[in-house]
């Protein structure tokens, strides 16, 4: 739909009333000190999709004495499904913790000679149509953009803006080539390839989109119209239903929501990678040669479930666009980008975003932008084409808040893979070694029994939206009553019988890891399916504050075994046969300090960040029985079981 926007003075009045900014008769305004711009709001414009659908929209536009100012301006488009005028938590900066509301955020831009366009996904606050997580949203945002570039507002360049979801809808719209699309700052999204990282991973499902359905499920439309619904989903012991596990469709902690249920059911039951998985909106990689030509940042951090996206998206891009496309990797969890800490992990007040670019974060995106869309100003403060945080080298004592100092610093690089990485092997021995040096002899193996009844508990990593089952980011592992799935007396992981591990000596000297992890394992169980999980650690050694030592996760993987060979055909094993199977975890970027080790723990588990293998070769989501399997490692002369990390050489 294309029409002229005419200014409503009562729906700018509506709306600044409900955003409980400003006074019923006055329109949002910037101060001189601020720039020349007064602000307009045009409320819950409607842009009708290609299908019909109404999508709610709001267009912020600059003025002078509450009028707007005739004329084209860039505009940056924000497409969310957690409300269009609902203030993000994530909105903060280093400096100030109070998260900006919607209109502070658009004001960053108006104020500059931006029009500001925030838009509900279809489903989704005041948008018409039915929700179906992702998979409308390349269409949409296409739609949108083109509506936008046919606005007497628009000068015909479009920046995109949007953490996590709205990271994803951005990707969305760009694979489709979105027209006037000429700018992004995608944060923490942006599927490069969903079945690997965010839905599925190694063959495996995410039960963070359970979790995710059902937070946001008590905001659903359908939800938000029946308060008895409402009430009866707020009774829901999520805690409770995950210790049920298996579940049937339409008996799950999410059926009050069915449209809801079906998506992840759907998502959960797609186990080969077919046609489902190479949608747009899914899969970036897929596009990436019909993707918009666009100024493109991916920013993630290295406990981040989108970290592999942001990575693989760069990679895929950089050398297929003019670009300028740009890679930034904090140390953060999911949004992160403004705060020192990861779990029980600090790293120093140089971490964020906001203490490397010299401004926060608003102002550098504003800067990006502005070199982008208005060909003016310097571009990032540090415009290389990489820049990683990596993790380590602090004092290892415990802060005032109770956190391990593991501090890092950041690192400008021309490439990602780190061109002078040394991917180095690491042989796993059966004494519990973890070497350069090969096992010399054959026939040496380990073996465990693996209850899917009793899982390892997940313990920080690259966790999102699982609340109150699971948290993301650095923790001692360590089971305890702050871990969903651990029982006392809450010993080290290390103990557990079903938890392989595989460790250095005490370093001689400084080891930096900066890059993807892979092991490669030789295996065998007595079921015809199974799960293998990695973990990679650093191991602090016993100090004052910590006498036990601190064991930091850093990255972890998972491959279900049916997928060893072919993601799109799955095969089961043959009991008792030896494989071969490779083991991906996400990238990390971290400086292992003299006297710490480097450890590898291998298991079956990683519950609930993962669904748990029922061992029985049930299909995906639908197996309602259970196996005790007994798994093997090999590692030996002839199976050689190894991880290969990417080494990087002492600099200066």
């Amino acid at each position: 739909m294309s029409r002229a926007y005419q200014p409503d003075r009562r729906a700018v009045a509506r709306a600044a009333v409900l955003l409980g900014l400003f006074g019923p008769t006055r329109a949002f305004a910037a101060t001189a000190a601020d720039g020349p711009f007064e602000m307009v709001l045009e409320s819950n414009v409607g842009v009708v999709t290609r299908d019909g659908v109404r999508l709610a929209t709001d267009v912020y536009r600059p003025a002078r004495k509450g009028v707007p100012v005739p004329g084209r301006f860039p505009v940056i488009l924000e497409r969310t499904p957690y409300g269009r005028n609902v203030t993000s938590f994530r909105d903060i900066t280093a400096a100030d913790r109070k998260p900006r509301t919607r209109a502070q955020v658009a004001e960053t831009y108006v104020r500059q000679g931006y029009v500001v366009v925030f838009q509900d996904c279809r489903g989704r606050g005041d948008s018409g149509g039915e929700f179906i997580k992702y998979l409308r949203e390349g269409a949409d945002g296409y739609d949108t953009c083109r509506w936008i570039v046919a606005q007497p507002w628009c000068d015909g360049g479009i920046g995109a803006i949007g953490l996590s979801y709205a990271a994803h809808t951005q990707v969305a719209m760009a694979s489709l080539g979105a027209p006037g699309l000429k700018a992004m700052f995608v944060d923490c999204g942006g599927f490069s390839n969903a079945y690997q990282g965010g839905i599925r991973q190694g063959g495996a499902f995410e039960l963070k989109q359970v979790t995710w359905a059902y937070n946001l499920g008590l905001e659903s439309q359908e939800v938000r119209a029946d308060p008895r619904r409402l009430a009866a989903l707020k009774k829901i012991d999520l805690k409770a239903w995950f210790a049920s596990m298996p579940w049937k469709r339409g008996h799950t902690p999410i059926s009050l929501i069915p449209d809801y249920e079906d998506y992840v059911y759907e998502q959960w039951e797609h186990g080969a990678f077919d046609d489902y998985w190479k949608q747009p909106g899914i899969y970036a990689a897929g596009y990436y040669d019909q993707f918009s030509d666009a100024a493109m940042v991916h920013m993630s951090g290295w406990y981040d479930p989108y970290s592999r996206t942001a990575t693989e998206n760069y990679v895929g891009l950089a050398k297929r666009k003019k670009g300028p496309v740009r890679l930034i990797m904090g140390p953060w969890t999911h949004g992160g980008r403004s705060t020192t800490y990861a779990g029980d992990v600090e790293f120093g007040p140089q971490a964020t975003i906001d203490a490397d670019g010299g401004e926060d974060f608003f102002a550098q995106r504003l800067r990006w932008f502005d070199r982008s869309l208005k060909g003016k100003g310097p571009g990032l403060a540090h415009d290389a084409p990489v820049r990683l945080f990596i993790m380590g080298g602090g004092s290892g004592r415990k802060t005032a808040e109770g956190r391990l100092e593991h501090g890092g610093r950041w690192r400008s690089e021309q490439a990602w893979p780190i061109a002078d990485q040394k991917l180095t092997p690491f042989y796993l021995h059966a004494s519990g070694a973890l070497s350069t040096e090969r096992q010399a002899a054959d026939g040496e193996a380990l073996t465990y029994d693996f209850d899917p009844a009793h899982p390892v508990p997940t313990m920080g990593g690259t966790v999102t939206s699982g609340e109150p089952l699971m948290r993301g980011g650095g923790y001692d592992q360590r089971e305890g009553p702050n871990f969903y799935a651990s029982r006392e007396p809450y010993l080290p992981v290390e103990a557990r019988p079903d938890v392989l591990v595989f460790q250095t000596e005490p370093l001689a000297q400084d080891v930096e890891v900066t890059g993807a992890v892979e092991a490669e394992l030789w295996i065998a169980s007595d079921c015809p399916d199974t799960d293998f999980t990695i973990k990679l650690i650093d191991v602090y050694p016993p100090s004052a504050d910590y006498p036990e030592g601190f064991a930091l996760n850093l990255t972890d993987g998972v491959l279900r075994c049916r997928y060893r060979d072919s993601w799109e055909k799955p095969s089961l094993m043959t009991p008792g046969q030896a494989y071969r199977i490779k083991v991906e975890a996400f990238p990390t970027g971290n400086l292992f300090k003299a006297g710490h080790r480097i450890r590898l723990d291998v298991s079956s588990s990683n519950f609930p960040h993962f669904d748990v293998n029922p061992n029985t070769g049930a299909p995906e989501g639908k197996g309602l029985t259970r196996r005790v399997a007994r798994n093997t490692v090999f590692a030996d002369a002839g199976r050689p079981s190894h991880v290969v990390l990417p080494i990087i050489p002492k600099r200066g």
